[in-house]
């Protein structure tokens, strides 16, 4: 009854009113082919503690106390306790999304605050009230370009996360967008400007690059811009190191921001949810998905929050839609926005500060295989000892490794890409150093 709240009695109530004896009556139109005829197979139930403790049994496999340096767009940063403190309020972890605006107050207060931060870090005059995480958000931002400049051509850089570019793909493909790449320089780790002038044309609708890129290299935006405007297309900047914006100044030459907040206090998670975003500029705002908190004030003149803008299949003509995303992580992004809370301007510099100065002197153990200059991700040659090797050993000492890049990059499959956060101790560090050396 716990969890199927139909008793016997009520099944029959309802298979009466349906004018059928049996539930065998009421799929008797469906073929007998596809119809199962024995019992689904599934262990037999078990009682709550015994599956409390099954939970508790695997938990207490996963590597508790491991030293990561794993990134590669999940990162291992410090969660303060008021994040948990503030979500598990019944308030904000019950509540679903505020369709009434005028009885969700609160939420709507809590996601006004967070567009407002991200418009702070990115430079951009309006953000959405979040997206389900990055790899989705470029998409949309994507779609949102070929809106925009109604064009149908995109090009994105081979240094932008090879597994955001996979999910561009799938959502081009219905839509009849072609998505080109173009190169990264061998030497810098940066993209290749020259690839790129070589690939642009008056179709292209927009240009996706990433910084710091997935080498962790801060990319060559502005001049990624140059040549994207010039040729009527729109700069999709991508981060997933939301960490790097505490430091990194936003780039004045991108038309639309998307990226991933997870390194604000949202848990790795085995890969969500997170929580992902949309800036740009204020000229674009109607072709952006998603929805957007705005503030008024209501009949007796107090300051008020409504959804100012909701360009969603529920509320207006379906084919006028800018997105079929039908609701936002509003949960996951209040604990980025509790985070950017607790941190402050200066918290998030001194943070980010932490970040690079560990990251470089792990590279000074070892030998960044690319010369651009990085944030808290590098790429090393592991010589000619095979990653995994490496990554298994590292594991002996409570360490989880790099990750080996000859999955995404065939010509970097002598390689790892490694990061350090403030989580980080130095004796980790040269623990990784000493097994690549």
């Amino acid at each position: 009854m716990r969890y199927l709240p139909k008793s016997d009695f009520e099944r029959c109530e309802m298979l009466e009113a349906c004018g059928v004896a049996s539930a065998e009556d009421l799929f008797s139109h469906l073929p007998e082919a596809v119809r199962l005829k024995r019992p689904l197979d599934l262990p037999p139930g078990v009682s709550e503690y015994e599956i409390v403790q099954y939970f508790r049994d695997r938990a207490a496999e996963n590597a508790n106390g491991y030293a990561s340096f794993l990134g590669a767009g999940v990162y291992s940063h410090f969660r303060p306790v008021l994040v948990d403190t503030v979500v598990a309020r019944g308030e904000f972890l019950t509540s679903y999304t505020p369709y009434q605006a005028e009885i969700s107050q609160g939420t709507l207060t809590a996601i006004f605050e967070f567009q407002t931060m991200i418009c702070q870090l990115t430079g951009m005059d309006v953000a959405n009230a979040s997206m389900y995480e990055g790899s989705t958000a470029m998409a949309e931002a994507a779609l949102m370009a070929v809106r925009v400049t109604r064009k149908g051509r995109v090009l994105v850089a081979r240094s932008v996360h090879p597994e955001y570019r996979e999910v561009l793909g799938v959502y081009a493909k219905p839509q009849r967008i072609l998505v080109e790449e173009f190169g990264y320089l061998a030497d810098a780790g940066a993209l290749d400007a020259e690839d790129l002038e070589s690939k642009m044309d008056d179709q292209t609708a927009a240009v996706i690059v990433q910084s710091p890129n997935f080498f962790g290299i801060v990319d060559r935006v502005k001049e990624a811009a140059e040549i994207a405007h010039r040729h009527g297309a729109l700069v999709i900047l991508v981060f997933t190191e939301a960490v790097s914006l505490g430091i990194l100044e936003p780039s004045a030459d991108a038309d639309i921001v998307a990226g991933e907040l997870q390194s604000f206090a949202i848990s790795p998670s085995y890969g969500g949810p997170y929580a992902g975003i949309i800036a740009t500029r204020d000229k674009y705002v109607r072709q952006m998905p998603g929805r957007l908190v705005g503030q008024t004030t209501d009949t007796r003149g107090n300051r008020a929050f409504c959804l100012t803008l909701a360009t969603r299949e529920q509320h207006i003509r379906r084919e006028k839609a800018t997105s079929n995303i039908c609701t936002n992580q509003a949960l996951i992004a209040l604990m980025a926005t509790v985070f950017m809370t607790v941190y402050g301007r200066r918290g998030l510099r001194e943070l980010a500060g932490q970040n690079l100065a560990k990251a470089h002197y792990l590279a000074s153990r070892l030998k960044p295989r690319f010369c651009g200059k990085f944030f808290n991700e590098f790429v090393t040659s592991t010589g000619d000892k095979a990653a995994e090797a490496i990554n298994k050993a590292l594991l002996k000492k409570k360490i989880i490794g790099g990750l080996p890049l000859g999955r995404f990059y065939p010509e970097l499959a002598d390689s790892v890409l490694l990061c350090a956060t403030e989580m980080s101790e130095r004796a980790d560090m040269d623990a990784v150093a000493e097994a690549f050396q």
